[in-house]
């Protein structure tokens, strides 16, 4: 089952199986014819470089190289061909070595024979051939026999895979009534065999589920309709099983299947149809405007844009204002609306036809007629008990004001508009006529004037008047009455303001003195017309004069010029204003002319200072006179008080001082101080300063605190305990307040003597006030006052009171 080949230098013998014994056309492989080359021209070069001098010889090509080939997923190690050199003798001197693509793993050679094998089973489709290197190396010397060379072992296919779907899943659509042959979708296969060897890759596509409405070219697996007018109200998708099968579908080929869903699209090949030919509905007559009345409907087949549709009523012009209809968007419903009011008694039933038309129509699948269908309508009014009815929407009177109670202003009417017709009964709403001012007959309708009016305190009134039936619904209506009262001439006119005027001194005959205008709270319809005169008297007036205008104003005129205050400050004017009513009223007012020294502006002042002088009858000049004479007593009084003050603090403050110098109350205490009693009294007391002994200076020396005074004089105190006056700690004791009292020109004294005294075994002491010790002072400083006799009390020995001496 073999075959070979002899060659010059190398026999090749390749091993085939029986399947593949029938190739016997071989092919030369360009490679293999390089690589000789290569190999031939390597040869030559080593001959060169070992100093050859036989370059002129041209070596003989050893053999040429041809595929071999091995099936693919053949688990059985097995010899696919042999390599053997012209020079193997058969002694075994010659080498043969693999190289190159799967060498040692997926083939081998044996080194002796030079025979080929496969080591494992091969998969075409992970590598379809394999690039070898073969060579023949002399044992002996190592050396290469033949040049080395590349030959190609190549795996033949067998069907070992299964045909695959490319991009799945497949979605397709195709408008509904499309014609046969459209096309719907492409399905694409694919074999991972080899698609030149054999069939193994040679596919053939098939519908298994589809038929008969669709088909599949078998070739290039495109599907097409095969059905024609697919309506997609009658079925919208369908699931298409396609097959393919490789081996051209010959039995032993392997195959797989795919699905196609394929929908139909909505074309208009549908009108609008109503189901029924009559829809009736029923509304009350008392059903408001824009009140819903029904919903007709049209069915249409088709969807989305196809399924629009508009609705429209035909019937007479009247009928038709009656009630619209009008399309909702979602639903595709006709929506019946109210657009007029509705009377039972006037009409009872309605009768229309509706039309619904498709807004989109195709001809290519239904004629225009088509694409409408129509219905009728007929809607019956309810009778509804309602309330009564003006015969008015609203009424509007006028009256005068000075109308006498019960004086008839208008009349209302109403009606019950149902086929009974009850009877009604009229009332005033209570909230619109707070006033109470107008009344009602409830059987007639007739309102009268209750009470008095006054256009001035109200002009217009609003009443409510209700209709009230008097069956068991008490169903009742209202209705809004203006009434506008009229003005008449009660009002007298009177003067705008309540002027002050004045006359300057010096003022000439015939000067403007006020300028009067008058208001009246009527209101005439031709408007107001004010005169202005004086009150008629026997004498005319010397002073003043009144000119009317003629436009509602008044002029006061001076008669004279000879007016000084000297004479008289006041001049009294009645005046009297009449309006144009008919009849015409009057009013009279008195004006108080004051006579004013005016400044040379021509003012007069009203206030102030200048202003309380003329009132006082006392010139400017003497009443700043006195308001500066207040002034000052004012200040000195004020400053008096500051000083009487301010000397008082001082005082308080020197008592303080001596009073926070306590000492610890104990029997063994033996330095005590005592006050000058002032007035007799048993308190502690001080003379006043009038004139300081020392100068005040601008800031106290610091000095000791005093709790540290009381701190050395508690000390003194333990440490003099039954010792007398001679002792060094009471003699540094009264030296030490010596120093303080000189040394501090703010402690005392200043005006007065402190005396210490010493209650010992009943040795007087001498005075030990500072003022001895500090002669030169003295001899420039005078005593303020003299310090009186006194009695020195001992009542703090014998429980005394505690204010009597202070520690």
């Amino acid at each position: 089952m073999g075959g070979a080949e002899e060659m010059h230098g190398w026999t090749v013998k390749m091993s085939m199986p029986s399947v593949l014994a029938i190739v016997t056309v071989f092919s030369m492989i360009p490679g293999g014819v390089l690589s000789d080359t290569r190999g031939t021209q390597g040869l030559e070069a080593q001959q060169l470089a070992q100093g050859s001098t036989h370059l002129h010889r041209r070596l003989k090509r050893g053999w040429i190289w041809k595929q071999l080939f091995v099936p693919e997923e053949d688990p059985t190690p097995r010899v696919i061909g042999q390599l053997k050199s012209d020079y193997d003798r058969g002694e075994y001197s010659i080498k043969y070595i693999l190289s190159g693509e799967g060498a040692g793993d997926a083939f081998e050679m044996d080194e002796y024979s030079g025979d080929i094998r496969t080591l494992k089973k091969l998969d075409r489709e992970e590598k379809a051939f394999y690039v070898l290197q073969a060579q023949a190396i002399n044992r002996r010397s190592n050396e290469p026999e033949e040049p080395e060379s590349e030959f190609i072992i190549k795996v033949q296919d067998i069907n070992d895979n299964v045909p695959q779907f490319q991009n799945e899943p497949y979605v397709s659509s195709i408008p509904e009534m499309c014609p046969t042959g459209t096309t719907v979708a492409r399905v694409t296969a694919t074999d991972a065999d080899d698609p030149m060897f054999g069939n193994n890759a040679k596919l053939i596509y098939s519908i298994l589920q589809g038929e008969p409405y669709f088909s599949v070219e078998p070739k290039t697996g495109i599907v097409v309709t095969s059905w024609q007018n697919m309506d997609r109200e009658a079925r919208e998708q369908y699931l298409v099983v396609v097959q393919v099968k490789d081996m051209l579908g010959l039995s032993g080929g392997y195959s797989s299947s795919t699905t196609v869903t394929i929908s139909l699209t909505d074309v208009n090949d549908n009108g609008p149809t109503f189901q029924h030919h009559l829809y009736a509905f029923a509304v009350p007559e008392n059903a408001a405007v824009g009140t819903t009345v029904g919903r007709i409907i049209a069915q249409d087949g088709d969807t989305g844009i196809n399924a629009r549709m508009t609705y429209s009523l035909e019937d007479d012009l009247e009928e038709s204002s009656t009630f619209v209809i009008k399309t909702d968007p979602v639903t595709q419903e006709g929506v019946v609306l109210l657009a007029k009011p509705l009377d039972y008694e006037t009409k009872r039933r309605f009768v229309m036809a509706a039309e619904a038309v498709n807004d989109h129509v195709d001809t290519r699948f239904l004629t225009l007629e088509e694409f409408r269908d129509r219905t009728t309508l007929k809607i019956v009014v309810e009778d509804v008990d309602e309330p009564p009815v003006f015969l008015s929407v609203a009424y509007e009177w006028k009256i005068p004001e000075n109308a006498a109670v019960g004086t008839a202003v208008g009349s209302v009417s109403a009606r019950d508009t149902d086929t009974v017709n009850n009877p009604i009964r009229y009332s005033i709403d209570k909230r619109s006529d707070n006033t109470k001012a107008f009344k009602i007959d409830p059987n007639n309708g007739t309102i009268t004037v209750a009470k008095a009016l006054d256009r001035e305190t109200t002009n217009w009134h609003n009443v409510t008047v209700e209709a009230k039936e008097t069956t068991l619904n008490h169903l009742s209506s209202s209705v809004v009455v203006f009434i506008t009262v009229l003005d008449i001439n009660d009002n007298v006119p009177r003067l705008a303001r309540d002027y002050q005027p004045f006359i300057c001194e010096g003022t000439q005959a015939g000067e403007l003195v006020q300028l009067l205008s008058a208001v009246d709270v009527d209101d005439p319809v031709e408007g107001h017309h004010f005169y202005f005169s004086m009150v008629s008297e026997k004498h005319i007036n010397p002073n003043f004069t009144i000119r009317d205008n003629q436009d509602n104003t008044a002029s006061i005129v001076a008669r004279r010029s000879t007016f000084t205050r000297k004479d008289r400050t006041q001049y009294l004017l009645p005046v009297v204003v009449t309006d144009s009513g008919s009849p015409a009223l009057s009013s009279t007012s008195t004006l108080t002319v004051s006579v004013c020294s005016c400044q040379p502006a021509g003012h007069c002042p009203t206030g102030g200072v200048e202003a309380l002088a003329l009132s006082m009858g006392v010139s400017l000049q003497t009443l700043l006179g006195l308001v500066v004479c207040l002034v000052t007593l004012s200040v000195l009084s004020v400053l008096m008080l500051m000083v009487r003050r301010h000397r008082r603090k001082q005082q308080e403050g020197l008592e303080v001082e001596v009073m926070d110098l306590e000492l610890p109350e104990t029997v063994s205490q033996k330095v005590l101080y005592y006050g000058e009693p002032g007035g007799g009294g048993a308190g502690v007391g001080f003379c006043q300063p009038v004139v300081p002994l020392r100068h005040h200076p601008r800031r106290r020396e610091r000095r000791l605190r005093r709790e540290d005074v009381r701190a050395s004089i508690r000390m003194s105190l333990r440490e003099s305990h039954l010792i007398g006056p001679d002792d060094d700690v009471f003699r540094q004791f009264i030296l030490d307040r010596l120093a303080e009292a000189d040394q501090d020109p703010y402690v005392p004294p200043f005006d007065c003597f402190r005396t210490y005294a010493y209650e010992g075994s009943g040795s007087p002491t001498g005075s030990l006030s500072s003022l001895e010790s500090s002669a030169l002072e003295l001899e420039h400083e005078q005593p303020v006052c003299n310090p009186r006799p006194f009695m020195v009390k001992l009542t703090p020995w014998y429980g005394g009171g505690e204010e009597d001496t202070v520690f």
